[in-house]
């Protein structure tokens, strides 16, 4: 057989290779027979072709990619009450909006503050867009603390949260409850109802809820966000956004 006829064979057995070892559980050896019959040949193929090791590594990213995707498709349509209609998640822009984008982000998140900026043009520049944001402390206790605080102030204050949140994304410096509980006097939420409302069993259950959605939907850092069916991990930017969210309103895809 011609090296040449064997680079499809090669990097199908190459991407099983990486597969193997990279699946949980001990993996399936070959029989004698299959090694005695493929091991040579691929190792010639393979030292005088190296390139094809990196197209083999391609090939299993893609196909781990789309793996992923179908999962996140499949747990997408089990919670979407959860993402989209939750009463835990707050609402800002318009409420009936077309389109909704959802935000999971950490006050401790440089990235999420520097996002911000994306959302508010958004919100701005698109008066059909709904946007739901939901805590998501994964950088630490002064992040649960910071989240706890905020989940609070929608329970007290629900008309001051947003101005809550924005000055505290926006503060320098390490958020926790204190720094927490200093911007919600600054917005002019009560300190004592406050206090009183941290220890509510629903502050803890909102927190829960998004770990719940995020853990189902391989979401693992901040910011991360939901449009339509896509999940969008990390700081992309306010264009990948508004165009995301463009195609989805023109067809219901997060490309068309």
């Amino acid at each position: 057989m011609p090296l040449n006829a064997l680079r499809p064979l090669a990097i199908g057995l190459a991407a099983v290779g990486f597969a193997l070892l990279a699946a949980p559980g001990p993996a399936k050896a070959l029989d004698d027979a299959q090694r005695k019959e493929f091991e040579s040949v691929i190792r010639d193929y393979l030292l005088k072709n190296p390139e094809v090791i990196q197209e083999a590594i391609g090939e299993l990213q893609k196909r781990q990619e789309a793996t992923e995707a179908a999962q996140r498709k499949d747990a997408m349509a089990g919670l979407k009450p959860l993402i989209f209609d939750s009463p835990r998640g707050v609402v800002v822009g318009n409420a009936k909006g077309d389109v909704t984008l959802v935000e999971f982000f950490d006050y401790n998140c440089g990235y999420c503050k520097r996002a911000l900026a994306d959302l508010e043009e958004l919100i701005k520049s698109d008066p059909k867009l709904k946007v739901i944001l939901k805590e998501f402390p994964v950088l630490g206790p002064g992040s649960v603390e910071a989240a706890q605080v905020a989940v609070a102030v929608r329970l007290v204050a629900p008309d001051k949260y947003y101005a809550f949140h924005d000055k505290l994304l926006g503060q320098r410096g390490q958020a926790n409850k204190a720094k927490a509980l200093e911007v919600a006097g600054d917005v002019g939420v009560d300190r004592a109802k406050l206090e009183k409302a941290i220890a509510d069993p629903e502050v803890r259950a909102t927190l829960e809820e998004s770990f719940k959605i995020a853990d189902a939907l391989g979401i693992n850092g901040t910011p991360s966000y939901i449009a339509g069916e896509e999940v969008i991990i990390g700081a992309v930017g306010h264009d990948k956004l508004r165009d995301t969210i463009q195609a989805i309103r023109a067809c219901g895809k997060a490309q068309c």
